[in-house]
């Protein structure tokens, strides 16, 4: 039964999603930005740093998110000696802005074609695709 709830508010999140525009800073439907982090850093964590073909095998992902859930960051940093965290490569910041969660990003330094393909697979997520694409993104 509650496995059944999960899956339910799940979709009901990612639906919340499918409204936004495909650009670096784009709107995510009516949900708020814990909503938004909690659905977008599953996709992040399953896709980018999945035990059998992590994206970012290198990289360390870590999460900031206010008390009251208004406020959120996921960073990308360098994995450091023993998988600490290094420096900041790549950022996800999440705010409210009226009625909508709005998502941008900041290539910190991460290689550019890492970059493009994290940007390419954000966009997707924004868009209500929840799949892992292996593809780099066209042109």
């Amino acid at each position: 039964m509650q496995g059944l709830l999960r899956r339910a508010v799940l979709l009901l999140l990612v639906g919340a999603l499918a409204g936004c525009g495909g650009r670096p800073g784009g709107s995510v439907g009516s949900s708020k930005p814990f909503d938004a982090y909690v659905v977008m850093g599953g996709h992040i964590k399953s896709c980018w740093f999945n035990a059998d073909a992590p994206l970012l095998p290198t990289y360390v992902y870590r999460a900031d998110v206010s008390p009251d859930g208004a406020n959120v960051k996921i960073t990308i940093h360098a994995r450091e000696a023993l998988g600490r965290a290094g420096m900041s490569t790549y950022a996800i910041d999440f705010k409210q802005e009226g009625p909508s969660t709005v998502i941008t990003t900041e290539n910190r330094t991460m290689p550019p074609d890492l970059a493009a393909k994290m940007q390419y697979d954000i966009d997707r997520w924004k868009r209500g695709e929840s799949d892992c694409n292996k593809t780099r993104p066209p042109g």
